[in-house]
């Protein structure tokens, strides 16, 4: 199993994990600061670990 690169990893779980946020203002939620809004940013930046993962592989 490689190691994955530090700096992937956090410019990935970044990315995703804004996009997560974003997501329930973009479906009519206006607050960047809602429950949803935390909730999936969490989601995204999981997903943002495995896409590391599968970049670094």
């Amino acid at each position: 199993m490689a190691l994955m690169n530090k700096s992937l990893l956090y410019l990935c779980m970044s990315i995703f994990g804004g996009i997560g946020g974003y997501l329930p203002v973009l479906f009519g939620d206006a607050s960047f600061l809602s429950i949803w809004s935390i909730l999936l940013s969490g989601v995204g930046a999981v997903i943002g670990v495995f896409v590391a993962k599968k970049l670094s592989e």
